[in-house]
């Protein structure tokens, strides 16, 4: 059995529910993909087919920090927080009122205001439009996109840079299938140095959804650009996100990106602003 993942909205929803005199409580322990009956004693929360109790004190220690997801792990609450050596970044689980999202040095990797992460990607996946074919998602993250890239590719090559961002999604919940759907193909390195690697015409589609500019711009450089165009099949197209473009910084960049993909050879950019990016077709 999966360990219990909650944050601190489902610490306080059991907290309310001591105030109240509650013996039990229906909470959902994977972070909202399904509810769960679970006791509620003087010591704690006794946890279902008697994985566990998460104590009082600790429950209030998880509903101080609205910026991580919590792992129940026998008698312990362990964040779902990590440094990489390699970056000097701090990435984090954070939670959302639904899915959760990727925390960067800070930098949220998926939009979450008035939207849930997973309706952003499908946003993004809407926005490429689906592929029948070979499917390179450059940044797996979470590995949203890769698994709903994969419910209609006959196969997703998803890559990731760092370790420990991999480590972060094998522990939540909302990214199992990235580790068990046998038409993802994961990769760990640098997509800007791993996309010399794929043959001319390889894929149908990419999907580009890099971090911000200020964190990996290389990914926004004409050279990579050139190599996503090189990769593509003649019918091939790339969804780059980029963000907010009624932003300063999002108008900024997009022109940006749009003078560059046409340097690269790219026929025609279209606006995608619903997604926050554009379709560049080869």
């Amino acid at each position: 059995m999966a360990d219990s993942v909650i944050s601190y909205i489902q610490a306080g929803r059991l907290l309310s529910a001591k105030a109240e005199g509650a013996k039990q409580a229906l909470i959902t322990l994977d972070l909202g993909l399904s509810d769960s009956m679970v006791m509620l004693t003087h010591e704690g929360v006794v946890l279902p087919d008697n994985e566990g109790v998460v104590t009082w004190e600790q429950l209030e220690t998880i509903q101080q920090d609205e910026t991580c997801c919590y792992r129940i792990t026998g008698k312990e609450i362990i964040p779902i927080r990590l440094y990489s050596e390699q970056t000097g970044r701090v990435y984090s689980l954070m939670p959302t009122k639904g899915a959760p999202t990727l925390l960067i040095s800070g930098i949220p990797m998926h939009r979450f205001k008035d939207i849930d992460p997973y309706e952003d990607t499908r946003k993004k996946i809407k926005a490429a439009g689906a592929s029948f074919g070979k499917v390179l998602d450059t940044a797996t993250g979470l590995g949203y996109t890769a698994i709903q890239a994969s419910r209609k590719a006959i196969q997703v090559i998803t890559v990731e840079r760092d370790e420990e961002v991999l480590q972060i999604a094998r522990q939540n919940p909302w990214s199992r299938e990235l580790f068990e759907n046998p038409r993802i193909t994961q990769i760990v390195g640098d997509a800007y140095e791993e996309i010399i690697h794929f043959g001319d015409g390889e894929f149908r589609l990419i999907i580009h959804d890099p971090p911000a500019f200020s964190l990996a711009g290389e990914l926004y450089s004409a050279e990579f650009y050139r190599q996503a165009w090189r990769v593509l099949n003649q019918k091939g197209k790339m969804f780059h996100y980029i963000g907010d473009p009624a932003s300063k910084m999002g108008a900024g960049v997009t022109r940006g990106v749009i003078r560059r993909l046409k340097e690269a050879g790219f026929s025609r950019i279209v606006h995608q602003p619903e997604a926050f990016g554009v379709l560049a077709l080869k």
